[in-house]
């Protein structure tokens, strides 16, 4: 990375209407993230990094090692993480607020058919956890239902369609789950892509009924990653980022990379895109909208309902990927992690990016854990 990259960052976030240039925040924003070295073969960590946005420092709090590579993340409340393995997912653990592992558990040495999607939520009560998962005797997916302390599985739920990746509560506290919808193998091989079957679904959180379903139409549209908004008005939407799965790369360049549930009516409010179809993360963002991410085209997306035909571009720079909420002076910011460093955007606050406190490339999610 160069600086000429960098600067490319500050001038597409400079460049968007600001309502006024607000004065940079002083305070210390805590991210849970995880990460590797510079190379292919280092080892994972996990761990929270915290942004001191006076000092313009990124440090590390503490440092967690992984077992294999990871996905999602969860903020616990002592400042710790729930963490879990990537696709299938074969592990996922728990350290507190100060880096100690709490709890660790295998899916493959207690005989489970079933591995990881990546993605886990915490019930309503906080009793719960949550997983998605794949069943690989039929290939189905389900939501393992867990206790939130010893991560030991209850029971499971059907999703009513194949390669569940995302979960969220909604406002009455049942589960949505974004059906990713590709016929996947043990080791994670795509397969007879035009059997796919993506869908959102609604499950009740007590019994795991099935309460709705939407499609899309079209197939090929992967429903993957979520994030709920809601606007000044009190109206809650769902964002949903897609990846676009179909045979012709021409379809795939031009294939559109965000759907939003609204009024329980799930559409495509726009064609822009990010010129691959392939979103890889998505955070709540200001006026009730969201920002995804593209780190195949190095791009931030912000879309909001004011303006919902348009994808307003929020930082042009290398690996945009991991996003979170960051609320800023006023609310509806969001950091985007990125090849180089922390960056952090926010309608009226200075764009700014951090670099990263040692070589490292961070992975695909990662959640805000407050300030400090």
């Amino acid at each position: 990375m160069k600086r000429r990259d960098a600067l490319k960052f500050i001038a597409a976030c400079a460049a968007l209407p600001r309502l006024a240039l607000a004065a940079t925040a002083n305070s210390r924003t805590v991210i849970g993230a995880a990460w590797r070295g510079p190379n292919k073969d280092d080892p994972y960590f996990a761990g929270a990094l915290i942004a001191d946005w006076e000092a313009k420092r990124l440090t590390i709090r503490y440092a967690v090692p992984l077992p294999t590579r990871p996905h999602g993340i969860l903020a616990e409340a002592d400042g710790g993480l729930l963490v879990l393995g990537v696709r299938p997912g074969t592990w996922m653990l728990r350290c507190d607020g100060a880096g100690k592992l709490v709890r660790q558990i295998r899916l493959d040495e207690d005989g489970a058919t079933a591995r990881l999607g990546g993605h886990a939520a915490f019930s309503a009560d906080g009793a719960l956890l949550y997983t998605t998962e794949t069943d690989f005797r039929d290939g189905r997916g389900r939501v393992g239902v867990r206790e939130r302390q010893t991560l030991k599985k209850l029971t499971e739920w059907e999703t009513h369609g194949i390669d569940p990746h995302q979960l969220l509560l909604d406002a009455q506290g049942h589960v949505m789950v974004a059906n990713g919808g590709v016929p996947r193998t043990a080791e994670d091989k795509k397969y007879d892509l035009h059997r796919m079957e993506s869908s959102l679904v609604r499950l009740d959180a007590g019994s795991g009924k099935l309460l709705r379903q939407w499609r899309l139409d079209d197939p090929r549209l992967s429903l993957r990653h979520i994030a709920w908004n809601t606007d000044a008005a009190g109206r809650a939407r769902l964002g949903i980022a897609m990846q676009a799965e179909h045979a012709d790369a021409a379809a795939r360049r031009a294939a559109p990379i965000l759907a939003v549930l609204d009024d329980d009516r799930l559409t495509v409010p726009t064609r822009a895109n990010d010129g691959i179809g392939y979103a890889g993360d998505i955070a709540a963002a200001g006026n009730g909208g969201f920002v995804t991410s593209s780190n195949q085209a190095g791009l931030a997306q912000l879309w909001q309902p004011a303006a919902p035909d348009a994808l307003a571009t929020v930082a042009a720079i290398k690996e945009a990927y991991a996003l979170a909420p960051w609320a800023g002076p006023t609310g509806g910011g969001i950091v985007v992690a990125t090849a180089l460093g922390l960056g952090r955007w926010h309608p009226t606050a200075q764009p700014m990016l951090l670099p990263w406190p040692q070589p490292m490339a961070l992975d695909n999610h990662w959640v805000a854990l407050g300030e400090a």
